[in-house]
C-alpha cells in the first residue's frame, strides 16, 4: 500500500509539473481586446495555455519587484520601450530573448537580450492646416518645437506620461542633458495651455482651434478616424494633418509596444515561443489591424487607415537604441520639472 502512495505521489507530481510547463503567465499592461484573441490563437497552435494578469503598469511594476523571486510573471508586456527600459535597470528581468527567430524578427536598435518591441509606433506632430502652413513646417523637428513662432500654438500632455519621457529621454540621448533643458524650457513657453487630456485629447484641441499643433502617437489618429471612440472624435480627427519630424536628419522618434523576459520566470521557454509567435507575419498583421500600429518586422503592411491618413515612407530613426529611453529616463523627468512641464 505504501508503494503504491508513492507511486501516486510520484505521478502526480509529474502531472503537475507537465501542467505548470505547458502554460505561460502575462502581467499585461496592454488593454487591448485584439490582444485576448491573438493570445488564444497561441494556444490554439502550441496548447500553452495563456494566463493573462491585467493591470496598469505601475502596478504591474510594483507587484513583480515586491514579489521578487516568488514572482509567477513570466512577461512583462508593456507599452514603451522606457518601461521595460526602467525594469531592466531595478534588476527585474533576465537574459533569453535571443533565440535565432527574435533576432531575425526584430531591429537591433529595437531590442536588448532581456525585452524586445513587439509593435511599432511614432510620436509625431498633428497640425491645422487652415493655420499652419508648409514653410512653417518645412524641415520641422522634435527640437524645432521650442523656436518662439509656436508660442500659444502647441499642446501636448504632461511630464508624467511616459511617451513624452521616452520622447525627452531620446533628445538627451541626441542632443545632451544641457540643450535638451533649454529646449523644454521653450517648449513650455510656447503651450496653448497647460498639459491636459491623453493624446486624443491633443488631436482635439488642434481640431477645435484651442492650439495649432500637436505632439501624439500616430495610432491615435486612425483609432479616431475608425469611428472606434465615436463620431465627435472620428469628425476631429478629419480636421489635421500629420507630419513626421526630423525627417532630414535622424529620422522620426520611435518607441514600441515591448515583450520584457521576467527574472525567474517559471515559463521561460513558453515565454520565448510566445513572444516568436507575437513577431510572425499572423501576428504583426493581427496588431496593424486592430491596434493600427506599426508592424515590427519586414513584408507586412499597416492598417489602411494608417497607410491613407498617415503615410507609409517616412524615414524612422533607427539610430537611437530605444534601450537609451530606460537609461535617460530619470534625467528626462529632472529635465521636465526643472522647466517648468506639468
Amino acid at each position: 500500500m505504501k508503494k503504491i502512495s508513492i507511486l501516486t505521489l510520484i505521478v502526480s507530481l509529474f502531472v503537475s509539473t507537465f501542467v505548470a510547463a505547458n502554460e505561460v503567465n502575462i502581467f499585461n499592461a496592454r488593454h487591448y481586446k485584439a490582444d485576448g484573441e491573438l493570445y488564444s490563437k497561441f494556444t490554439n497552435l502550441t496548447g500553452i495555455k495563456v494566463n493573462l494578469i491585467n493591470g496598469k503598469s505601475g502596478a504591474l511594476e510594483k507587484r513583480i519587484i515586491s514579489e521578487g523571486a516568488d514572482s509567477s510573471a513570466d512577461l512583462y508586456i508593456t507599452a514603451d520601450a522606457g518601461r521595460c527600459g526602467a525594469m531592466d535597470s531595478k534588476g527585474t528581468l533576465q537574459n533569453g530573448l535571443t533565440s535565432t527567430a527574435i533576432k531575425a524578427a526584430v531591429p537591433k536598435s529595437f531590442r536588448t537580450s532581456k525585452w524586445v518591441g513587439i509593435a511599432k509606433r511614432a510620436r509625431i506632430i498633428y497640425y491645422s492646416p487652415e493655420r499652419v502652413t508648409g514653410a512653417e513646417l518645412s524641415g520641422m523637428t522634435y527640437e524645432g518645437l521650442a523656436d518662439p513662432k509656436w508660442k500659444g500654438r502647441l499642446v501636448i500632455r504632461k511630464s508624467s506620461n511616459i511617451y513624452n519621457k521616452s520622447l525627452v529621454a531620446s533628445l538627451i540621448k541626441n542632443n545632451g542633458k544641457a540643450a535638451t533643458a533649454a529646449w523644454a524650457e521653450g517648449v513650455v513657453a510656447n503651450m496653448a495651455r497647460t498639459p491636459t487630456g491623453n493624446d486624443r485629447a491633443q488631436i482635439m484641441a488642434v481640431a477645435a482651434g484651442e492650439a495649432d499643433i500637436a505632439v501624439a502617437n500616430t495610432y491615435y489618429l486612425a483609432l479616431m478616424l475608425s469611428g472606434k471612440k465615436g463620431p465627435e472624435q472620428q469628425a476631429a480627427a478629419k480636421k489635421v494633418k500629420a507630419f513626421f519630424p526630423n525627417q532630414n536628419d535622424r529620422g522620426t522618434h520611435m518607441n514600441v509596444s515591448c515583450a520584457a523576459l521576467v527574472k525567474g520566470a517559471p515559463n521561460k521557454d513558453n515565454a520565448i515561443k510566445l513572444v516568436e509567435f507575437l513577431l510572425t507575419p499572423e501576428s504583426q498583421e493581427h496588431f496593424t489591424n486592430n491596434t493600427f500600429e506599426f508592424p515590427m518586422i519586414d513584408g507586412v503592411s499597416p492598417s489602411p487607415l494608417v497607410v491613407n491618413n498617415l503615410g507609409l515612407d517616412f524615414k524612422q530613426d533607427m539610430k537611437t537604441k530605444l534601450a537609451s529611453y530606460g537609461k535617460n529616463q530619470a534625467a528626462a523627468v529632472e529635465v521636465m520639472t526643472a522647466a517648468g512641464w506639468k
